[in-house]
């Protein structure tokens, strides 16, 4: 009598449990090998704390993934890989020290999110209630690292952190381009049970077209951040939350419609900052904070001294002195890092011609 379909017969089962002993195995020499990593990267945090040298260095994590998703040749999905080696790395660097960070919380914000792509998710996490809370408790050495945004591609320069760094003396270590997609969430998931709907004002205005073709009558409430949003929803039934994907699975939502923002493409440029920046790493940019002299064409000869110097500016913004109408602070990224002799020199020319001169920090370029 012929086997059905769907019922392996005697050779296919011998198959199965044939091949998943060889899988069993496998997984018995990645635990082997894993467990061999972090013995070794504990024995290179050792010989680094004897030297005084830094515990983090991003250029070699960099050249191992590199290296590793070369070899791959993409056989293994190069997102998941991604993933993997994140984590492994991160898990190997946390056995070295442990590292806290801090981020504008509650639980699940995107800020958190950006902390666990930079970190990995086996790191220790503190929220704050405010971005001007993160900058404090790294300028104060609470925690090791903070993660702020900085600036959206839809909605631009994100204030708060702008005006953090004329009152503390953080550096910035490293950056990160998270790519942002709202979903609106709440206990239900369908759409005719919402009667409000929550969140951060930047998220608000990213789904703003959205929202008035598919929800006109529905009022729209601000709260401090995507998580607070999420918070809300979880405990109104009529409340929907408009959040990220990690905050679905912390708060246990529902998606009612998953990537509601009214433009592909939505980046969010985020910052780590701590108390010393790395070094450079042959892929770099440098921050700097700038107040003119007040001279006609101050400007024009501070960007030619760079451009001079044949530096690549990748963003100019303004902020005005809170104590000083018509007088105005620059934030400048640059390519390239403060010990390039190029980058020095030019830096060193204009600070000739500020009244204030401020190095951020330098650090390595966000991986696209």
């Amino acid at each position: 009598m012929p086997q059905p379909k769907d019922d392996p017969g005697q050779g296919d089962e011998q198959a199965l449990i044939s091949i998943r002993r060889q899988i069993d195995d496998i997984d018995d020499q990645l635990l082997s090998l894993l467990r061999q990593r972090i013995r070794l990267a504990q024995e290179i945090g050792r010989i680094k704390a004897d030297h005084n040298r830094d515990k983090w260095d991003p250029r070699r994590e960099r050249e191992i993934i590199r290296r590793l998703l070369a070899e791959n040749q993409g056989e293994f999905p190069e997102p998941a890989l991604k993933a993997v080696l994140y984590e492994i790395i991160a898990a190997c660097r946390l056995s070295q020290k442990n590292i806290e960070i801090a981020y504008l919380g509650p639980e699940a914000t995107f800020s958190h999110l950006a902390g666990i792509r930079l970190f990995g998710s086996s790191a220790s996490f503190r929220p704050m209630e405010t971005i001007e809370d993160t900058f404090m408790e790294v300028e104060r050495e609470r925690v090791n690292y903070g993660v702020v945004p900085v600036e959206n591609s839809i909605e631009g320069a994100v204030t708060s952190t702008l005006d953090s760094f004329t009152r503390t003396r953080v550096k910035i270590c490293g950056e990160l381009n998270l790519p942002i997609s709202h979903n609106l969430v709440n206990i239900s998931g369908r759409l005719e049970d919402i009667k409000q709907v929550v969140s951060h004002p930047q998220p608000l205005a990213q789904c703003r077209e959205w929202l008035q073709k598919n929800l006109p009558d529905v009022p729209r409430s601000n709260v401090s951040s995507t998580a607070a949003a999420a918070a809300m929803a979880a405990e109104e039934p009529r409340v929907a939350a408009i959040a990220s994907s990690l905050a679905v699975k912390t708060y246990q939502l529902q998606v009612v419609v998953k990537g509601i923002e009214d433009y592909r493409g939505n980046t969010t440029r985020f910052l780590l900052i701590g108390g010393e920046s790395p070094k450079a790493t042959g892929d770099d940019k440098t921050s700097l904070l700038v107040a003119l002299l007040d001279r006609p064409g101050a400007l024009y000869e501070a960007l030619s001294s760079l451009a001079n110097h044949s530096i690549n500016l990748t963003r100019i913004e303004s902020r005005p002195f809170k104590d000083e109408p018509g007088r105005y602070l620059f934030f400048i990224d640059l390519l390239g890092h403060l010990d390039d002799p190029r980058v020095r020199e030019g830096c060193d020319q204009l600070r000739q011609l500020c009244s204030h001169f401020q190095w951020l920090g330098s650090y390595p370029r966000a991986q696209q």
